[in-house]
């Protein structure tokens, strides 16, 4: 069925290049009547210029004068061109090389399979009309007049292309992400997040750009989610669902298991498993997560202090457990540090911070991360911890311009006595808040103590 639809498509679409050479075709004008008839259209847009006052009278006058010579010049030029013949034999050759070769070309590289993509997929060009996003809007105008005095600030170029993408400008979020790029911010997080706004841009085709841009983010960060999620629906969309869902699958089966983004990759993989004719296998099972389901949590609610302390801390052990087992799980690093630092014990969430932080070096907010811990609970008298005011230089190595960084930097320069280090670094820190923002408040007041 599919076959006669396209070739009935094919002869509807060669009918008109077809026909004239089946019936013959009227004669041709000659030379001279295209040539009068631009004279022409001269005379009328010099007509409405004048009416414009684009041009004044003198020069209109010599202007009509010099076109009028043109057109009389053509009086009489040219003979009509000869009516062309019939020529059954050439259209129907014609015919044939479009059909058997768009054929040979489709077989080649076609995939009537692949599904339309379904408007509720489509990004909506209006994503967050409306007066919730008004805050957002207003963060994205100082953002913008800060990078037209500043056009080098990489982290506000980040921040502004972040920002775009959440009001559903992707094409301002794609040029942000690029001006960014060519500033030096070039991890895959950066690469990752250029990639979708150009499959937006698209409404959901990855382009060759955008799957450059996931390969790399790819080679950096091999658990990139995102990367590997589009780069899936690109080998549905090259003709390949095979190869899409076995990369579905392999998505699926390192997030959680209570992951939100499971529900979108089962839906996908239906999708795919049609477009190959065979039925849906299932979603492949997620990573346990050593967390209390709702019972636990009830039961939990009605212990002692010390019994639900310790149920927390054997559900603690248990993930720990199992992560001694799977070491290149970051996800499950991320939780258990979280879990650590719930519990108060600072160093270990510290240690399962940096471990996530190894697996994924691209990503120097996992090791930010074991810095704020390792400060948290501390009082305004107590000297700030060696190994955070370490793991802060390594930070800063990878990004120096992180308002976290540079507030941090001056604090270690305050303990040290470089109290103009640290006028330096909240300066830069100031420099990248919003003027009338809390934060920009506290920096304030912190740079008044070091004058």
């Amino acid at each position: 069925m599919l076959p006669l639809l396209l070739l009935a498509v094919a002869v509807i679409a060669l009918l008109p290049v077809i026909w004239p050479l089946l019936r013959g075709g009227r004669a041709v004008a000659d030379r001279g009547s295209f040539d009068r008839a631009v004279y022409r259209d001269q005379l009328q847009e010099l007509d409405r210029d004048v009416a414009r006052g684009v041009i004044g009278s003198t020069e209109a006058e010599s202007a009509r004068l010099e076109i009028q010579r043109r057109l009389l010049a053509t009086a009489g030029d040219g003979e009509p061109a000869a009516r062309p013949g019939r020529s059954p034999f050439l259209a129907v050759l014609l015919g044939a090389f479009v059909v058997l070769g768009a054929g040979a070309v489709y077989v080649r590289i076609g995939a009537p399979g692949v599904p339309d993509l379904p408007y509720a997929d489509r990004p909506a060009a209006d994503a967050v009309a409306g007066e919730d996003h008004q805050d957002m809007r207003q963060a994205a105008a100082r953002l913008a007049e800060k990078l037209a005095a500043d056009p080098n600030d990489a982290q506000s170029w980040l921040l502004f292309a972040r920002t775009q993408a959440i009001l559903g400008a992707w094409d301002r979020a794609a040029d942000a992400f690029k001006h960014a790029m060519a500033l030096g911010q070039t991890g895959p997080e950066v690469q990752a997040g250029y990639g979708e706004m150009l499959v937006m841009q698209a409404r959901g085709i990855v382009t060759p750009e955008a799957r450059a841009a996931f390969d790399t983010a790819l080679k950096a960060d091999p658990k990139n989610d995102v990367a590997r999620y589009y780069l899936a629906l690109a080998a549905a969309q090259g003709g390949e669902p095979a190869q899409a869902i076995d990369r579905l699958q392999a998505l699926a089966a390192d997030l959680p298991a209570d992951s939100p983004m499971r529900d979108q990759l089962a839906r996908r993989l239906a999708t795919f498993a049609s477009q190959a004719g065979i039925a849906a296998p299932a979603l492949a099972a997620g990573k346990a997560t050593a967390g209390p389901d709702a019972a636990a949590m009830a039961e939990a609610a009605q212990m002692p202090e010390a019994d639900r302390k310790a149920m927390i801390e054997g559900m603690v052990q248990k993930l720990a457990t199992r992560l001694a087992e799977t070491p290149d799980d970051r996800d499950g690093f991320t939780r258990l540090g979280r879990a650590y630092a719930v519990l108060g014990e600072r160093d270990k969430a510290a240690d399962a911070f940096v471990h996530a932080a190894d697996i994924a070096p691209a990503q120097p907010e996992l090791k930010l991360m074991a810095v704020q811990t390792l400060l948290d609970g501390l009082k305004p008298g107590d000297p700030f911890p060696d190994r955070a005011a370490s793991l802060l230089r390594e930070v800063a190595k990878v990004a120096p311009d992180r308002p976290a960084v540079l507030w941090y930097q001056g604090v270690v320069a305050v303990r040290d006595g470089k109290r103009q280090d640290a006028r330096a670094a909240w300066t830069r820190l100031l420099a990248k808040l919003p003027p009338d923002s809390e934060d920009a408040r506290l920096v304030k007041a912190a740079l008044d103590q070091v004058k």
